[in-house]
């Protein structure tokens, strides 16, 4: 597939060394399946998407994303790939470790994918010695961007491949959403053995909301408000 999309930063070293950033913004995508109207990169593009816009907002040093997760309950799916929570873990303790012999002593995680659940117990654990990392955007984060865009569903509802998420790419890379969203609708808002049995049992095209309610508007709109909330997380980074 044809794209213009630009995932990775081109900032140079003399351009870094000039901001002087103490905060770095680390996209945390993962490679999954979204039904058939968006691709494997989905929670990747969006994770840069949001970690891009924050970093040009509050002039951050943004990384590169990190492109494979945990994505385990997806791996039914023809195209997906996980890597173990351990990994995920050990590669983001070195980013740190690497960041702090540099000067940039704080981290933004902004994580794409929601069974990325470790990510939470990283930040738990960095934080036991004062504010070092932030985990972005939160469950409330979510929830204010997706009222402030007039979403249809909850997060709860609209958990995969459905309405914000199509609604996010259609705003900044339509060229990656299939003409097939319109019909891809999958209500299944009860699933409670889904880390047991995986999306397959609540879904069989992967798709788990409403894509069909998705438009450019509604992308634009939850964009510019998780811009908006990230100003209090990193109100309560930086404050030692």
């Amino acid at each position: 597939m044809e794209t213009g999309v630009h995932l990775l930063t081109t900032a140079t070293s003399p351009d870094e060394a000039a901001r002087g950033a103490r905060v770095a913004v680390l996209p945390v995508g993962s490679f999954e399946q979204h039904g058939g109207h968006l691709p494997l990169i989905t929670d990747t593009v969006i994770a840069c998407l949001i970690a891009k816009r924050i970093a040009e907002h509050y002039d951050l040093f943004l990384l590169p994303p990190i492109t494979m997760s945990c994505s385990h309950e997806h791996e039914d799916f023809p195209g997906t790939v996980s890597i173990s929570a351990t990994t995920l873990i050990a590669m983001i303790e070195d980013i740190r470790a690497s960041l702090r012999r540099s000067g940039v002593t704080k981290l933004v995680l902004v994580n794409g994918h929601g069974g990325n659940y470790v990510l939470s117990n990283i930040a738990q654990q960095a934080n036991v010695d004062g504010p070092s990392v932030t985990l972005f955007p939160g469950r409330d984060d979510w929830g204010r961007a997706r009222e402030a865009a007039g979403a249809v569903l909850n997060a709860h509802q609209d958990m995969h491949a459905g309405e914000i998420e199509t609604s996010l790419l259609l705003h900044a890379y339509p060229e990656l959403v299939g003409r097939e969203y319109r019909n891809a609708d999958n209500r299944a808002d009860e699933r409670p053995h889904l880390l047991v049995a995986g999306v397959t049992e609540y879904s069989s095209s992967g798709v788990i909301g409403q894509p069909s309610a998705a438009s450019v508007e509604k992308g634009g709109l939850a964009l510019d408000d998780l811009v908006v909330s990230f100003a209090e997380h990193l109100r309560v980074l930086e404050r030692h």
